[in-house]
């Protein structure tokens, strides 16, 4: 994921990585498995903030699922009607079809991330 935010952030876009830029959130607090309430609502502030700021969602979506939180960024940014684009890694899985359907864009790599969203003329 840092490598993605990277590539995004050399071409000028400003990136918010959930486990990275958690504001208000000291990092003790991500430290531990008893994480209290008021740590898990300020995460959550952070993360739908970013995400109603965005004016895209790029998912990593390796592995044998869908992660379920990237999964629910790719449901909340389809449902505000910005566009997802998503990198498989030249992984060739069955995914959810539900998910897959929300994607407007599949890319292989890193390399491939800039080319996919010019030609979305945002």
């Amino acid at each position: 994921m840092e490598a993605i935010a990277k590539e995004l952030e050399d071409n000028r876009y400003t990136c918010f990585l959930p486990h990275r830029d958690q504001s208000g959130v000291d990092e003790s607090e991500l430290e531990t498995t008893e994480m209290g309430k008021k740590t898990k609502a300020k995460i959550f502030d952070n993360d739908l903030k970013a995400l109603q700021k965005s004016d895209l969602t790029v998912a990593l979506i390796t592995g044998w699922d869908i992660d379920s939180g990237t999964a629910g960024e790719i449901g909340y940014t389809f449902a505000s009607s910005k566009p997802v684009i998503a990198i498989d890694a030249n992984e060739r899985r069955y995914r959810n079809l539900f998910i897959e359907g929300m994607i407007s864009k599949t890319v292989n790599n890193v390399k491939e991330l800039i080319p996919a969203i010019n030609e979305l003329h945002l």
